[in-house]
């Protein structure tokens, strides 16, 4: 049994005023404490010491949204305390998933048809996203090498050095060579003709940006798309492109509808998005889409049981509170 030392109402009332502002007894910032506090005291603690850090609304260095509107703060706290995780307890809150995922799939022309739902899956932000977006082509590359009897332990992905640390995160955690396109003065972008020259048949995709870090530039994804096609004809590989969007996924199709950069430029396989760029919600949040079913191997789908019914699941993280849009797999048929 473990006993704590309750303080007495007297204690309590004391430890608010000790918070408030009158310090008493120390309270021990790296171990516990050898008597309780009153939860007011320990709320006032915090919330003092919070208010040292930096201000989220002057924040402009970080991409991320700062405010929403007090109803969309109300709907979070109404969620906060349900594990997604478990989506036979709380189907409506998969559904409002599924429709998440549906929704940003037509929005980048995913071939979706009448009465199908989309592939995806919500991630917390697009460094998770951009994980199982690269173990997806790195297990197809694997599945397609193993059938032609060849080596396949010496991955690459080609991207520009202007790419985000998660694929540096990705390459290094998940052992693939990342082959990075290096920038030129007055071109801070990958150069489509250079990446698509550094292809070799170890490559599992050619990663484009679409709003870089640092300048905000959308890389020419559909000239990327017409050469690598050009190169897979010749060579008889089949070197899909992945669009890193969590930047301009919510821009481009509402300021530059025309601009050919999703799905439909047929070897974009996988699109991720942040939620909390500029899909004007707090962090972290964010998606991966596919192509289609057979872009996801369903060697990666793992299936639950022990929560209720078969719950199909790819992502690297498990229980957490709704308002973090824990990743739900979507891509079954619905009912006609």
């Amino acid at each position: 049994m473990v006993l704590t030392h309750v303080q007495s109402d007297e204690a309590a009332a004391s430890a608010a005023v000790f918070a408030s502002r009158y310090v008493q007894e120390p309270v021990p910032s790296y171990e516990l404490g050898e008597k309780s506090i009153s939860k007011d005291a320990a709320y006032q603690i915090i919330h003092d010491e919070l208010l040292l850090d930096g201000s989220p609304r002057l924040n402009l260095a970080s991409f991320v949204t700062t405010w929403m509107e007090p109803e969309c703060d109300r709907l979070i706290l109404e969620g906060m305390n349900k594990n997604y995780a478990d989506m036979d307890e709380y189907p409506v809150t998969t559904e409002l998933q599924n429709r998440c995922v549906n929704i940003i799939a037509r929005l980048f022309n995913a071939p979706v048809g009448a009465g199908e739902t989309a592939v995806g899956v919500g991630t917390v932000g697009s460094s998770e996203a951009i994980m199982l977006a690269g173990l997806a082509f790195k297990r197809r590359w694997q599945n397609r090498r193993k059938a032609e009897g060849k080596p396949y332990d010496r991955p690459n992905i080609v991207t520009g050095a202007n790419v985000q640390v998660c694929w540096e995160k990705f390459a290094r955690y998940f052992e693939v060579e990342l082959k990075e396109v290096k920038l030129s003065e007055g071109c801070y972008v990958m150069d489509p003709d250079k990446a698509v020259e550094m292809v070799d048949e170890n490559t599992i995709c050619v990663a484009a940006i679409l709003g870089s870090t640092l300048t905000g530039e959308f890389e020419d994804v559909k000239r990327l798309n017409d050469l690598l096609a050009a190169k897979n004809k010749r060579t008889r590989w089949d070197t899909p492109i992945h669009v890193d969007a969590a930047s301009g996924g919510f821009i481009a199709p509402f300021l530059y509808p025309e601009l050919e950069w999703d799905f439909r430029l047929p070897l974009v396989k996988s699109i991720n998005v942040s939620g909390h760029k500029y899909g004007l919600v707090y962090p972290g949040v964010g998606w991966v889409i596919w192509r289609n079913k057979e872009d996801l191997p369903d060697e990666l789908i793992f299936h639950i049981n022990y929560l209720g019914a078969d719950q199909p699941t790819f992502t690297l993280n498990f229980s957490k509170g709704v308002q973090e849009c824990d990743g739900e797999l979507h891509g079954e048929r619905q009912d006609a």
